[in-house]
This record gives structure tokens, sequence and C-alpha cells, in this order.
């Protein structure tokens, strides 16, 4: 695993944070921001959490995260730990005992908030058994679960509000010692969930995990996801991701990597370029770019693939792409690196365009649909 950006990065430079190690990752540093899903499934089933979980890892998921209601949810992750290939995190609220025992059935991160799992001794004895296991401790402030009293003080859930409860939290394992701690501030608020990362990130060195909480499902979850995470990350701000969606897990990793790619923070698999179309339009461009995005979307090698449809951009994006397609009339040129390779009818395309790639990447040494390379270096 290099010590490295996966991807030269857009926007301004990555804030210096402290690293903290989550099982075989890191996060924090220099180390490519990291993408994080939750399972949906009931943590007790470990069948289901298991299948759910390595689709998670096919999709290219990084750092997967359980609930943990209870005691046979806690039971439940050692054998979920045990198979699954990604580091496990513990999600725990109010009982520092479901805790000690996710810590004891081996998870490799907990997500608590040392205010709400009781006394100053319970939290001790938490960190000290984390301590021993050399596992990290995830504060996650939400806005719609701060305390009764910074309510009652900012009147609202504003930024200011949400740093001082994880300023308060951060404070409590800091007099214990303890300093692998990341930190979330989530909203549903862009504006507020953006100004509170800032903030946070001038007062402390720890790592930050980027998330709009409640983002809803579809295009609005997407955008609004897209909106928060992606303007922290152009401003060097955020060591792992995690995108709230109500939908399937491994919508949250694919639209996770498309904002990482968009801000050229990170690049895993392929990027399809692809021309709105136009009246100049002579292929049916719609159709053979989605097919091209469907057939190549199991990649996890970094390449540039240009679909354009007619000849006023597509032989300059062509040459600028790893791999294009530039429209003629019911025709297309394929370009390999910059350089013509074919002239192929339409109804070809794709299935050449799809074989030059997948052909070109073996004869570099390079496995296009190694999961587990996605996994460590994608």
């Amino acid at each position: 695993m290099a010590n490295t950006q996966d991807h030269a990065a857009g926007g301004s430079p990555r804030a210096k944070t402290r690293v903290v190690r989550v099982g075989t990752r890191f996060i924090g540093g220099d180390w490519p921001v990291a993408v994080q899903s939750m399972t949906k499934t009931d943590t007790r089933d470990v069948a289901a959490t298991v299948e759910q979980i390595r689709a998670l890892e096919k999709a290219g998921c990084e750092i997967v995260r359980v609930a943990v209601p209870d005691e046979e949810a806690a039971r439940a992750l050692g054998p979920i730990r045990a198979a699954i290939g990604i580091p496990l995190v513990a999600d725990i609220h109010f009982d520092h005992r479901l805790a000690l025992l996710a810590l004891e059935q081996g998870v490799d991160k907990l997500r608590i908030n040392p205010g709400n799992i009781g006394s100053r001794a319970n939290v001790k004895e938490v960190v000290a058994a984390a301590r021993d296991r050399g596992v990290p401790i995830r504060i996650g402030v939400n806005e719609g679960s701060l305390e009764k009293e910074i309510l009652a003080k900012y009147g609202a859930p504003t930024p200011q509000a949400m740093v001082q409860s994880a300023l308060g939290h951060v404070q409590i394992l800091e007099e214990l010692g303890y300093e692998d701690i990341v930190v979330s501030l989530k909203a549903f608020s862009v504006p507020r969930m953006v100004e509170a990362y800032r903030l946070m990130s001038r007062l402390r060195p720890y790592p930050l995990h980027l998330g709009v909480t409640e983002a809803g499902g579809g295009g609005p979850g997407l955008i609004r996801s897209a909106v928060g995470i992606g303007m922290l990350l152009m401003e060097g701000i955020g060591d792992t991701v995690r995108v709230s969606l109500t939908g399937p897990p491994a919508e949250e990793v694919a639209a996770a990597y498309e904002i990482l790619r968009a801000t050229e923070r990170r690049q895993r698999g392929p990027t399809v370029i692809s021309c709105p179309s136009c009246g100049r339009t002579q292929i049916n461009l719609v159709a053979i770019a989605s097919e091209v995005r469907e057939r190549l979307a199991g990649m996890s090698t970094p390449v540039t693939v240009a679909v354009m449809g007619c000849a006023v951009n597509g032989p300059g994006e062509a040459r600028d792409a790893d791999f294009a397609i530039a429209g003629g009339k019911r025709s297309g040129l394929i370009y390999r690196r910059g350089k013509i390779v074919k002239k192929v009818p339409e109804d070809r395309l794709v299935d050449e365009l799809v074989a030059l790639v997948i052909s070109s990447l073996e004869e570099d040494n390079t496995r296009p649909f190694n999961f587990s390379e996605g996994g460590e270096h994608g």
C-alpha cells in the first residue's frame, strides 16, 4: 500500500492531519481519501450483512460501518469481521458495554460520542481497551442530536454549536491521553456542514470524515452530497468520505468515487467523458455513451475514455483521453492514447472500444478488473 495520493489533487493542498490506522488502511496525512459506506441490513443477521459487505467491497468500498444496537448485534461482529476483507467499524450509542464487546470481537474502529456513553469511568474503560488494541475512535456529531445545553446556548444547530459539541467529546479523549481520533460534523444543511468542517479543520489536526447526513435518495441526494463534500475536498479538507443515500449502499460508493474524480482528489476506474449531443451528431451518442459506462463499470484501473459525437470537439478530446470514440456519419474513429486506431461502423463502436481498452491495459501488465487492487490503490 503506497503512502501517496492516487491522483494529482485539484483545488487547495490537503490539510495536514494526523495519520490514523483503521485495520489495514490509513486515513489522514498524505494517504488517499478513503471511501466508506454503511450496511443497511440487521447486523444480527450475519449472512445478510456479510453478503452486503462483500457487494460493497466489489464496488470499491474501503471501510464499512455497521449499527450495533444491542448485545446480539455486538456478538455478531466477530463472525462478520472474519468473513470480510475490509476494515469494520462499530456504530455505538449510549451503552459503553457494547463498545467493549465490539472491541473484543475484533472491530477496527469505533464510532461513539464519549459524552453519551455514561460516566467518565465508562469512557476511560473504552479508551483503555481501544488503546490496547490499536483501534481508533470516530467522534460523530450530527446537527439533529446536539446536547440540549449547547442548543440552548446557540438557539439552533449552528456550525459553532456543532464544533463545540465535537470539541467537548474530543477533550474527554485528550484528557485521557488518547489521540487516535477521527471527527465528523454532519448536517443536512450544506452551508452549515461546510462551515462546521472549516472551523474544526482550523482547531484540531485530527482526520475529518466528510458527509451530508440524511441527504435523501436519487438526484437530490447525490447533488446535495456532491456540493457539500466536493466543496470541502476542493478546499483541501477531508480524509475519508461517506455519501449517505436512501438506497442500496453500493450507490454510495459509486457516488463517492465520482465526487473524488470530479474534484481530482482521487482516481479509481474509468472516467467517461461524453458530449451532450446536438444536431451535428450522426450516431446514437446517448446509447453508446451509456453502454460504454455500463461495460466498463466494474473496472478498477484509472483510465479516461471520451465518447464524442462530432468533429467539433471530438478529435481534441480524443487526443487528450487514453481511449476515445469520435463520431462521424453512422460510424466513428477509435483512438488509443491520442492516435487513430481504426474507423468502425456505429453498431460495432462499443465492442471495439471496450476490447481495445481491456487488451491495451493487459499489454501494460495491468489487471483492469482487479477489485482488491481498487481497494488498496484505486
